[in-house]
């Protein structure tokens, strides 16, 4: 998580120097280099028609809309800010697996998901001073993410996750060039700024790398609630990078959400059903284009 958040605040950062069309297309084309090398190292491009399988595509275009939307919001708030109303996505994938897939969420559930999303109205404020347009954009953000992974549990276990993996680190970058020109045009980059970039796309490869290895080596349900953490990083982060101190509404609603969706993936423990919260804190822990 704390590979994640450093990525946020790498991107974050470039914002202030390039558009975020701009930031996409540099990241993309790292995050592409380096996930492509490694899919192709393990055997996993060798059927290369599979990134067309429609649940792939609209795993793909979930991302699309959950990445331009986070980075464009990530650009204008603070980014703890960011990270408390994303940290309402596995609450957001739990309803919709509810209402889309049919699943059995009871009503401790329900009402977990309603005081999380009443957390997120706090942190967004809306009608209020202090609250924005880019908060909304922030919210649409995670509805784009709740598609992707919904979509992620569907697709067949036979396309290997690195060959999923290359199709949105590619799809961003095409995603990132096409907005170049709408958003401002190309900006000047410097051999530092590049590095930054480059930077940030490593970083998200070791925040999957080790959101894996935990998955693989320990309970699911025991690894699940550290999704949490990447707040406190971004509070952190925030402070030290940026100078954003986080006011009181945040926290509450911030510390509303996390109580939910612990409380959430208490209940699925122990009914001993789907862990659907559990499942959404695998390898897609946020809209980072890979």
């Amino acid at each position: 998580m704390a590979g994640f958040t450093l990525n946020d605040a790498i991107t974050k950062y470039s914002s202030q120097s390039m558009n975020m069309a701009q930031v996409m297309l540099i990241r993309g084309a790292f995050a592409s280099l380096f996930v492509g090398l490694l899919a192709w190292q393990r055997g996993a491009l060798a059927e290369p028609r599979s990134m067309l399988q429609p649940l792939v595509a609209l795993r793909v275009l979930g991302e699309a809309g959950a990445t331009v939307t986070f980075l464009v919001a990530l650009a204008h708030l603070p980014i703890a800010s960011v990270s408390a109303v994303l940290q309402a996505l596995p609450l957001a994938v739990t309803m919709g697996a509810a209402l889309v897939f049919g699943d059995t969420v009871g009503w401790r559930r329900w009402l977990a998901i309603a005081t999380g999303f009443a957390g997120v109205l706090i942190v967004v404020r809306p009608g209020f001073d202090g609250s924005s347009v880019f908060s909304l954009v922030c919210l649409a953000s995670v509805a784009c993410c709740a598609v992707r992974d919904l979509a992620t549990k569907r697709i067949p276990q036979a396309i290997p996750t690195l060959l999923v993996s290359t199709a949105t680190a590619l799809a961003m970058t095409i995603v990132g060039a096409a907005l170049l020109s709408p958003m401002g045009g190309w900006t000047p980059m410097t051999a530092g700024s590049t590095a930054l970039l480059a930077l940030a796309a490593v970083l998200v490869l070791i925040g999957y790398q080790f959101i894996i290895m935990a998955m693989r080596s320990g309970e699911i349900s025991f690894v699940a609630p550290f999704r949490y953490t990447a707040l406190l990083w971004s509070i952190l982060l925030g402070l030290v990078v940026f100078g954003d101190i986080p006011d009181m509404p945040m926290i509450v609603g911030a510390t509303i959400i996390v109580g939910s969706g612990l409380y959430t993936l208490y209940r699925e423990r122990v009914v001993g059903r789907r862990r659907i919260v559990a499942e959404s804190t695998g390898p897609a822990m946020a809209p980072d284009g890979i």
